[in-house]
C-alpha cells in the first residue's frame, strides 16, 4: 500500500504524512496497490471495486486461490475506508457537540443580558428627558469679549441695495421727409 505521494525522507515529513493518512483525506487519496495482477491505482472505493471484479473474473475461471487473494486485498482496503469514515463520523459528532455547547453558551448569555436590563430598568424609573428642566438660553451682547476673533464670515453680510435702472435719454427723431425732397430712382432702361 504505497501512496503515490512524493515522500521527503525528513523525520517530520513522515509524521505529518502518517497523521494526514488517518481521518478524511484517505477517502479521496489515490493509492497505487501492487495486487497479483499488478497495480491497482485508485482511491480505495476505486480499489476495493477493482478487485472485487477481479475476484469475480477469477471466480468464472474456477481460480480458488486468485479469488481468495482479490478479496484479501479488497478486504484490506475497505478496512481503510471504514476506519477513514468512523474517524470521520467521530469529528463530526464532535464539532456538533461543540457547536451545541457554544450554541447554549451564547443563548445563557442572551438569557442573561436580558435579565440584566430588565432588572436594570425595573429598578431606575423611566424619565422622559422632555420632563427634566430644561437650560435657559441667555444671549449674550456682541460687546462682550467671547475671545474669539472676528472674522468677515462671522459678520453679517449687508442687503444688497436694489439696482434701479436710470430712465434712457430719449433718441433724437429725424425729420419726416418731404416727397419732393426724396432721390429720384433711375429710370430703368428699355
Amino acid at each position: 500500500m504505497k501512496s503515490s505521494r512524493s515522500r521527503s525522507r525528513s523525520k517530520n515529513s513522515r509524521n505529518r504524512s502518517n497523521n494526514n493518512n488517518s481521518g478524511g483525506n484517505v477517502v479521496n487519496r489515490v493509492f497505487d496497490s501492487s495486487g497479483p495482477e499488478g497495480k491497482v491505482r485508485g482511491t480505495p472505493q476505486q480499489i476495493i471495486d477493482k478487485y472485487n471484479q477481479l475476484a469475480r473474473d477469477a471466480h468464472l475461471s474456477n481460480d480458488r486461490v486468485a479469488v481468495e487473494n482479490f478479496q484479501q486485498h479488497a478486504e484490506h482496503y475497505l478496512r481503510m475506508l471504514s476506519e477513514a469514515q468512523r474517524e470521520m463520523d467521530q469529528r463530526r459528532e464532535e464539532q456538533e457537540r461543540q457547536n451545541r455547547e457554544r450554541q447554549q453558551e451564547r443563548d445563557r448569555d442572551q438569557r442573561d443580558r436580558v435579565e440584566r436590563q430588565e432588572r436594570h430598568a425595573a429598578a431606575a424609573p423611566a424619565s422622559d428627558p422632555a420632563d427634566a428642566p430644561q437650560p435657559d438660553v441667555v444671549e449674550t451682547p456682541a460687546a462682550q469679549d467671547t475671545g474669539l476673533v472676528e472674522t468677515p464670515e462671522s459678520q453679517p453680510k449687508p442687503k444688497p441695495k436694489p439696482r434701479t435702472r436710470k430712465p434712457r435719454a430719449p433718441k433724437p427723431q429725424q425729420p419726416a421727409a418731404d416727397a419732393g425732397d426724396a432721390p429720384e430712382a433711375p429710370e430703368a432702361a428699355e
